[in-house]
């Protein structure tokens, strides 16, 4: 399990990146937070995990404990590992409701993360939060 949501937080990455000047500073912290996430089985790298609209390969697994949301996640590129931590922070651990009640778009402005990032690479991002809405609701 990787400890996205449950020991690193979306107010820790907020907090984290105010510190920076740079956004090449940031993207160095952002490919950091990936490099925490637990590299997925290949058996797992399927499919029917793989997410539909990303730039890169990103594969999102879903289960659900004691009521709440675990996800392992993975991806070819180091930049959107990195945005797969960012987003985990988010949604990993949370009860289905709190993962739909959660404002993503004002985190997303909170980091200023969409305005540096290519079009593609934020329709990606949107992608990652929206399979993983997905799973909330079903």
């Amino acid at each position: 399990m990787n400890p996205f949501g449950t020991e690193i937080t979306t107010d820790d990455i907020v907090e984290t990146l105010s510190f920076f000047d740079t956004w090449e500073e940031r993207y160095k912290y952002i490919i950091d937070l990936g490099k925490q996430i637990p590299a997925l089985p290949d058996a797992l790298k399927t499919e029917d995990r793989l997410v539909k609209g990303c730039q890169s390969q990103v594969w999102i697994e879903s289960q659900k404990q004691d009521g709440r949301l675990f996800f392992d996640a993975d991806s070819d590129a180091h930049i959107v590992k990195g945005l797969l931590g960012v987003v985990l922070a988010a949604f990993n651990g949370k009860t289905p409701e709190q993962v739909l009640d959660f404002n993503i778009e004002q985190y997303f402005a909170d980091l200023d993360l969409l305005r540096h990032l290519s079009p593609t690479r934020g329709n990606g991002l949107r992608a990652m939060v929206k399979r993983i809405q997905a799973f909330a609701s079903a």
